[in-house]
């Protein structure tokens, strides 16, 4: 099945509960500052656990300690609840990871 698309208020309401995760056109993207690099290492493998369980794959960057997420259906050309539910799961998984300054 083919993910819908969500609508400009969906995505402002998900963003509300997702809280860091920011918006820039069709992509929602959060950085994560892990306590080291070999924990920013680590934090990809479980991300890429999670999106090949739901074969839904982020855009990943890695710079030392830090480890940029981005999320968008390229399927549906933009946010679906997809892109939300694997942020959330993230969120989740970065707990054991992310620097303890930089949690929310």
């Amino acid at each position: 099945m083919r993910p819908t698309k969500l609508s400009d208020l969906a995505i402002a309401h998900a963003l509300e509960s997702l809280g860091d995760w920011r918006r820039e056109g069709d992509v929602i993207s959060r950085p994560f500052r892990c306590e080291s690099f070999a924990d920013a290492m680590a934090f990809v493998v479980r991300i890429g656990f999670l999106a090949e369980a739901v074969d839904h794959h982020p855009d990943i960057d890695i710079r030392y300690r830090t480890v940029t997420v981005a999320l968008t259906t390229h399927d549906a050309g933009g946010l679906t609840q997809y892109d939300v539910d694997l942020a959330t799961a993230i969120d989740v998984v970065a707990r054991a990871f992310v620097h303890a300054d930089d949690r929310g």
